[in-house]
């Protein structure tokens, strides 16, 4: 009877130790996967600065377009205002040509005429730069706003390669498989590589 208590005994304490020997085995062939882990939060939070920084490149378009937009208006009131100086303009000058055509010239008169041609010249000259500059400011804009664009597209695809890489790192964790998490950091380079460029080598 004690015989077999002690060989059960034995066989128990075999199993346990034949239990403990696979789960180390097992903890060292899977000790990889932490580092899989590790590189899924760190690639996890560069998608966040990715994400964060788009929309800040998003956000400026669109301010840029506004700014773009109410130039352009600016710019069309002023050549509005700018035809109807010429149409005054104009007017006065044909009543010029007429004081001057007559056959005793009123002197005071065509000088007050010369004077009211030549002020407006000058205010169509004040209105035009005035136009030119708000032309200006809706080009600088547009340019900007197109550049803005530009990296917020670029920012977009390195966000979906993150979540590319994000989702085959877990899907390594689920099956165990190496190259997926290869995989996984190589898009996970690649798109940090993306990011780097649009932040840092394309001046906006």
């Amino acid at each position: 009877m004690q015989t077999h208590d002690l060989d059960e005994l034995k066989q128990l304490v075999a199993e346990l130790k034949a239990d403990r020997t696979a789960q180390k085995e097992k903890e060292k062939r899977e000790g990889w996967t932490k580092y899989v882990s590790l590189s899924l939060v760190c690639i996890a939070v560069l998608a966040g600065l990715a994400t964060l920084k788009g929309g800040g490149f998003t956000t400026r378009t669109l301010k840029e377009m506004n700014e773009a937009t109410f130039s352009q208006a600016g710019a069309s009131d002023q050549w509005s205002f700018y035809q109807a100086k010429s149409i005054k303009q104009n007017l006065y000058e044909i009543q010029l040509d007429q004081a001057n055509a007559a056959a005793t010239p009123n002197a005071g008169q065509v000088e007050k005429l010369k004077a009211k041609v030549e002020k407006y010249e000058r205010e169509k000259a004040e209105i035009m730069a005035g136009a030119k500059q708000f032309e200006v400011s809706r080009d600088v804009a547009r340019k900007t706003a197109a550049n803005a664009a530009e990296h917020s597209k670029k920012m977009g695809m390195a966000i979906t390669i993150f979540q590319v890489a994000i989702a085959l790192g877990g899907v390594c964790l689920i099956v165990k498989k190496k190259p997926l998490w290869i995989v996984s950091g190589v898009l996970g380079t690649l798109a940090t590589a993306e990011m780097v460029q649009v932040l840092y080598f394309m001046p906006l």
